[in-house]
């Protein structure tokens, strides 16, 4: 069900931006999940369109819309049947605003631009081996030696970490900080840089064509005008633009949710059981009816833990209604579970997220 406060210049975007999806992303939906890859020429495309990082300020490329226009994208993104296609809206709505908020003025205007036209994909480099929720506990050093950095380190399950051109990278700068979390900065560390790295494309469950990598960090000297807002103040950062972070996962879980819904209700009512329509069973009519309502209901507060485990259940559900079919990779709804399980994780597991809200309640 499409929100109302959307105006009609939203379905007009929408249209267009429906229409470039059908045209040029959703025909070679499994072709690209079978490359494991997403190339870059639709990239260029989508940044030539305006439909990478529209809210930024028309100065540095983008259109200078609302986030309303950033969600229709997201929406429609999760329509094309090839959800690796959303490590576009992750860079255009998760990592470069990092840039946006916290970068100073030659940062701005020597990547904004890039990142708008699709010239430069953008990478948010966090986790670590033992080091995922726990963001404190990083081990990625970076010490001062005269006008530079040098970072050495490794980082893994990095979103567009192999494609990426520009690495949005928390590490410590002060080891020794106490408590830990004042210890971590963040550098924006180009490809290319001597001493940085890029290790597999880690194989996943779903999101096959989304590249998730290991990057590495070995004596990597990087400028101390890279160093992106204060020194010590990355975890405030990080822990600032999660929020943001958290909203858009949660708008791809209830997207991606939405559109398996409405194929399983297609299929249902043009599949013949005994006679009879899949749909029109009471049982499978009552199943449909509580997954819609699931659908629509929304908590905002708790929305980041709810509504990725709701989508997972629907997934569920969905392929049990296809039968055999259900397991079938040619059929979208077969491939929904596996794209999905990943956002009950990112950006804050289910049980964090329950960690946070009791912690709000007080509990």
């Amino acid at each position: 069900m499409e929100a109302r406060f959307y105006k009609e210049e939203h379905h007009i975007f929408r249209k267009a931006f429906r229409d470039f999806v059908h045209k040029e992303i959703k025909p070679y939906a499994e072709k690209w999940d079978d490359e494991k890859k997403i190339p870059r020429e639709i990239w260029y495309k989508m940044g030539k369109q305006g439909y990478l990082c529209p809210w930024l300020d028309e100065k540095y490329g983008g259109s200078g819309v609302g986030f309303e226009y950033s969600v229709i994208i997201h929406e429609e993104l999760c329509r094309s049947e090839n959800t690796g296609v959303l490590g576009m809206g992750v860079h255009s709505d998760i990592i470069v605003p990092y840039i946006d908020h916290h970068g100073d003025q030659r940062q701005k205007e020597k990547y904004l631009p890039g990142c708008a036209n699709g010239e430069i994909i953008t990478s948010i480099v966090m986790s670590e081996p033992g080091a995922g929720s726990d963001l404190a506990a990083i081990r990625t050093k970076a010490i001062r030696d005269g006008n530079d950095y040098i970072v050495n380190g490794q980082k893994v399950f990095i979103t567009n970490g192999i494609s990426c051109d520009l690495a949005i990278v928390a590490v410590k700068t002060d080891p020794k900080a106490d408590p830990p979390y004042k210890g971590i900065s963040i550098l924006l560390i180009e490809d290319g840089t001597p001493g940085f790295s890029k290790g597999r494309s880690l194989e996943k469950t779903g999101t096959h064509s989304q590249d998730t990598g290991e990057l590495f960090f070995e004596d990597c000297r990087v400028p101390q005008e890279n160093l992106l807002g204060e020194e010590g103040e990355g975890f405030r950062y990080l822990m600032y633009n999660l929020q943001q972070e958290r909203l858009a996962l949660t708008i791809d879980a209830q997207a991606t949710a939405e559109y398996a819904l409405e194929k399983t209700i297609e299929y249902c009512k043009t599949r013949n059981v005994f006679g009879r329509c899949v749909s029109e069973f009471q049982h499978n009519t009552f199943k449909i009816v509580e997954m819609a309502t699931e659908v629509e209901i929304l908590k905002v507060s708790m929305a980041k833990w709810w509504i990725p485990e709701m989508a997972n259940r629907l997934a569920y559900h969905c392929t049990q209604l296809h039968g055999g079919y259900g397991c079938m990779k040619e059929y979208y709804v077969a491939r929904v579970p596996g794209d999905l399980r990943s956002l009950a994780i990112a950006g804050g597991a289910t049980e964090v997220m329950k960690v946070v809200i009791g912690r709000m309640m007080g509990l």
